[in-house]
């Protein structure tokens, strides 16, 4: 049976580089952080990163949301960081 609710998320990166570093370190979380009430995908589409979530209420929508906004987040800080790092050695 298909969710109620889902929302596709979209997250362009200057190149596929970068968009492969985010991808690869947020989707190890799949299915790791899903429970009963929501669930996502992760896909690169070369520079863009999409992440689908599903839930069968909307106030598990937007924690859902939340959550996976915040782990792009500190995956492309920490890819930035790497990347800071490694010009600088």
């Amino acid at each position: 049976m298909r969710p109620a609710h889902s929302a596709s998320l979209e997250f362009d990166y200057p190149d596929e580089r970068r968009a492969r570093t985010v991808e690869r370190s947020v989707a190890v979380e799949v299915g790791e952080i899903d429970d009963a009430r929501s669930g996502a995908r992760v896909r690169r589409e070369g520079r863009t990163v999409v992440v689908t979530v599903e839930a069968g209420d909307l106030v598990a929508l937007r924690a859902g949301v939340n959550s996976w906004i915040r782990l792009v987040e500190t995956a492309e800080t920490v890819a930035a960081a790497s990347d800071t790092r490694s010009q600088s050695a």
